[in-house]
């Protein structure tokens, strides 16, 4: 939800001393984080040291429906025959399944997405921390832009939506009181033109509302 990156390193150093396993959601990293989008673990480097994965299918890898979990041959197949989701659940539908394939062989055949939503990324961070507004977390394509007050963040949202310009205002009790948000979505489709739209519609919102001087 803050666009943060868990210190998955120290995580791991702390499993080995005391004899732990890994076990790592990255419905928020699948597909994006790490130089050929594997997530947090590729980011920084522990690839190895994780041993079980919970990610989505219904975020990066195409928005479809569905998820996964990856780990060692006795744990899935104790998931298999144990977990309820997975027995109560309705096969997913083959459009979901041919989309979600062909976004990771995308992802497989080439590391140019990756790049391409981390530079994006970036350049919407630097660009809406150098017009004055505070940008939580750090290289995630998940931007929070900090507002704090619930009625700023509702208003901001409905007048950049009138601006061409779909984004949330999150508040309590999705987020902490005093921790209103604007969450901002970086898309691998997003166009250099798009992000400076963007930026220049939340200027423009920004000082229409107070936000910015």
């Amino acid at each position: 939800m803050d666009g943060d990156i868990a210190p998955l390193q120290e995580i791991c150093r702390l499993a080995s001393r005391y004899g732990a396993l890994v076990f790592v959601d990255e419905c928020h990293a699948t597909g994006f984080l790490g130089p050929t989008g594997r997530g947090t673990d590729e980011l920084l480097g522990v690839m190895d040291q994780v041993t079980i994965i919970n990610s989505t299918l219904g975020k990066a890898l195409g928005g479809a429906s569905g998820g996964y979990t990856t780990g060692p041959e006795p744990l899935v197949s104790l998931l298999r025959q144990r977990a309820r989701p997975y027995l109560f659940s309705n096969s997913l539908p083959p459009a979901d399944v041919g989309c979600a394939s062909k976004a990771l062989d995308l992802l497989m055949e080439s590391n140019t997405i990756v790049q391409s939503m981390a530079a994006k990324t970036q350049r919407f961070r630097s660009k809406m921390e150098a017009a004055g507004f505070t940008v939580s977390g750090a290289s995630h394509p998940i931007c929070p832009v900090m507002l704090g007050d619930a009625r700023l963040a509702s208003r901001m949202a409905d007048d950049m939506l009138k601006r061409g310009i779909f984004v949330i205002g999150f508040s309590y009790p999705v987020v902490p009181k005093g921790k209103a948000r604007i969450r901002v979505q970086i898309s691998a489709v997003h166009s250099e033109e798009d992000i400076d739209r963007c930026v220049e519609a939340f200027v423009e919102v920004g000082r229409l509302h107070g936000a910015l001087p």
